[in-house]
């Protein structure tokens, strides 16, 4: 089914940002007060001010100068620019009904992209006929509008009218339109939603569940998300939708959802109470529209509806109204039925127990089959799971899928057991294969050419010790012969929070741009992500966040052990959560490293509550406002621990002026305050793009551009910068 998320998630994802191939605090003097250091630069939060962006402009041109000026970045540039815009990539495929298959796709004649359509057999073929259904170049050149495409919902079973979500520059807040993909134009008196972070569920062709901005008071949560959900009927303004459902500002938010069986028949409407980023609650609504709240984990996320059966997933240990237990992690299925007649007696079956180093990383449905995506030790494999008569757990089988590889659940045929699975791995260019739930049959349908030359490279796995003792993985990307003398250009990349997980996967351009070159690129896979499950992402929240922090300065630590590098030539890359990791290597461990890639920040984490989406993260870091959680938030705040007369070098930080979820202002205030204590400083700040700081590949090839001629003069140059 074609359907990209126009979802509320906040999430601060790394593949956002990331290119994928997706000790303690040091003693100082003491920081300037708070009160003072606002007083300083606090405009610079003002994201069109005019002195504000007199102050981007400046420091744009300053940092343009120095990169684009250095001469590798025109090669560099245009190798990236080859990549991104191939047109032997792998058309990512999306299942609709009829037999057909859907995709977005951008490329030189399409910057801002088009949604076109083919059928199955002639996307297996070698020469793919496309129809065009939306063309976003042609509609902002008419219509005059910066439109960045941020995803359609279609309505089941016949999938015919959708709803587009249109971004100006790459915002997160969207226009919402009514679209018929079938006549290929927007819907005449449809349904219209103006700009806000909304959310949309169809419940049939002619109402909608809706959260959105309604301009009353309390309609948005304090981190900027619906707080209501109203029923809107064809035909009515916005302000005579019903309101059915409000949270409380201080949630995250309130969104809906529906459950439909594999005929697209509606089967019950849910709606999600937001209380923070990882609780909430789930109410179930009734025919005469009131709600019911359902006996859910308050730590949980449905995974789908199959066979009359809710799917879900528990982050945290649980007993049922019925009594049973199930560990954090766990798959469990609930028949609706059932608990819509007596919670208390229906009783959970256990779906999938993963073990102690195991993760689940995707859940799909075809029209009859369960698939997982279960990671063990950081490696990927598909199962099917199927449910058995007096076993206490789902049976499972392997798909013969590669192993020892990434593996991605793609989309799933509703109108059969078919489904689309991506592998990769860091020297494996992606693959798209074509698998039978049902019979296990499976195919590789398309392959991606290599972008780089591979050979004579290798990956391997270590652990780095911990402060604590925990062994921390990581996966190092490096020519066989690499000399193990200190003298290896490395990139160490890492992100460490919202049980985000550091995966192996195929990137071009790491390949092209950077190990072709002779780097060395590394992985952290530290706690605060998903890698082994909701535990390994809770032993690094709130007051344990430090803990990632460590986990990252120790494979640091490994890698100059290893000789493998050594601080002249170590560098270290992350964006949005990653980008707080990248100030925390900065201001605690600024010994290790000679250069710092710091895109789309967190940095005032004492601000970061204040700022756009940031109060829907307190449940990760914890309230500044709460004298106790501010106290260990301000011991890694970079922010507030930068210090002069450190051993800093000289940082890249960017960020987007369109970024409406994490705010600009972090970015600019981290650079702002570097200077002011006399540190050199390139910084950039493109203008679109939103979290992705890049609306088009154009903006892409440039950004990745610019970091690795940063990096290549820090780290590769001889000798390396001071």
């Amino acid at each position: 089914m074609f359907r990209t998320s126009v979802a509320l998630a906040a999430l601060l994802a790394a593949a956002t940002m990331t290119t994928p191939m997706s000790a303690s605090a040091q003693e100082n003097p003491a920081a300037p007060t708070e009160a003072e250091v606002e007083a300083l630069d606090l405009w610079l939060e003002e994201v069109h001010g005019d002195r504000a962006l007199a102050w981007v402009e400046e420091h744009n041109q300053q940092s343009l100068g120095v990169l684009q000026g250095d001469p590798r970045y025109q090669v560099l540039y245009d190798e990236a620019l080859e990549i991104l815009q191939a047109t032997d990539r792998i058309p990512s495929p999306g299942f609709t009904p009829g037999g057909h298959i859907d995709n977005f796709w951008q490329d030189a004649n399409h910057v801002r992209g088009i949604w076109r359509r083919t059928t199955l057999d002639s996307y297996q073929s070698g020469d793919t006929q496309w129809e065009t259904i939306l063309d976003i170049d042609a509609l902002a050149e008419a219509e005059g509008e910066n439109w960045v495409y941020k995803g359609a919902s279609c309505l089941p079973p016949d999938e015919r009218y959708c709803l587009i979500s249109l971004s100006d520059g790459g915002r997160d807040a969207v226009t919402v339109r009514e679209f018929d993909s079938v006549e290929r134009r927007f819907v005449g008196g449809g349904f219209v939603i103006p700009e806000s972070k909304s959310d949309l569920t169809w419940i049939d062709r002619d109402t909608l569940l809706v959260g959105t901005d309604w301009g009353g008071d309390g309609d948005m949560t304090d981190s900027g998300y619906p707080n209501t959900v109203r029923v809107l009927r064809r035909g009515q303004a916005l302000d005579q939708a019903q309101e059915i459902f409000r949270g409380q500002t201080t949630d995250v938010s309130s969104s809906s959802y529906t459950l439909r069986n594999a005929d697209g028949e509606l089967q019950a409407t849910l709606i999600n109470r937001g209380i923070t980023f990882y609780e909430g609650q789930t109410f179930l609504v009734n025919e005469d529209l009131s709600t019911t709240q359902l006996p859910m984990p308050t730590r949980s996320s449905i995974r789908g509806f199959l066979h009359g059966r809710i799917l879900f997933e528990t982050n945290e240990d649980w007993t049922a109204p019925s009594g049973q237990s199930f560990a954090s992690g766990d798959l469990i299925a609930w028949n609706l039925n059932a608990l819509r007649a007596d919670p208390a007696t229906a009783v959970p079956e256990l779906v999938l127990h993963p073990g102690e180093r195991d993760a689940i990383e995707g859940v799909t449905l075809t029209r009859n089959e369960l698939v997982v995506a279960l990671f063990e030790n950081v490696r990927g494999s598909v199962y099917v799971l199927r449910p058995q008569e007096g076993v206490a757990e789902w049976s499972r089988t392997r798909l013969d899928l590669p192993e020892n590889v990434t593996v991605g659940l793609g989309s799933a045929d509703s109108e059969s057991d078919r489904l689309f699975v991506n592998v990769s791995g860091y020297l494996n260019p992606n693959s798209l294969w074509l698998a039978d739930a049902a019979t296990g049959a499976v195919e590789q349908v398309r392959s991606l050419p290599a972008r780089f030359d591979a050979s004579g490279m290798i990956v391997e796995q270590f652990q780095a010790a911990s402060a604590d003792g925990t062994l921390i993985p990581y996966f190092v990307v490096h020519r066989q012969d690499m000399p193990l003398d200190g003298s290896n250009p490395t990139l160490l990349y890492g992100y460490g929070g919202f049980q985000n997980s550091l995966l192996p996967g195929y990137s071009g351009t790491v390949g092209r741009l950077w190990l072709s070159r002779g780097g060395v690129y590394v992985i952290a896979n530290t706690r605060g992500g998903g890698e082994f499950g909701p535990r390994w992402h809770q032993a690094a929240l709130q007051e344990n966040r430090q803990r990632a922090h460590e986990d990252f300065q120790a494979v640091a630590l490994d890698l100059l052990a290893r000789n493998i590098t050594s601080q002249p030539h170590l560098g270290v890359m992350g964006g949005s959560q990653g980008g707080l990791f990248m100030g925390a290597m900065l201001t605690q461990r600024p010994d290790l490293i000679n250069a710092a890639v710091i895109q789309v920040p967190l940095f005032d984490m004492l601000r970061f509550h204040r700022l756009l989406a940031g109060a829907s993260w307190i449940a990760e870091y914890g309230n500044p406002d709460i004298p106790e959680q501010r106290a260990w938030i301000e011991a890694y705040s970079p922010y507030q621990n930068l210090r002069a007369g450190q051993p800093y070098p000289e940082v890249f930080i960017h960020t987007s002026t369109a970024d409406d979820r994490v705010h600009p202002g972090h970015a600019r205030r981290a650079a702002a305050r570097l200077e002011e204590l006399g540190y050199p400083v390139l910084y950039f700040e493109n203008t679109d793009g939103g979290h992705a700081a890049g609306a088009n590949l154009l903006h892409t090839a440039r950004r990745i551009a610019l970091e690795y001629t940063y990096l290549s003069r820090r780290l590769m140059d001889t000798p390396a910068q001071e």
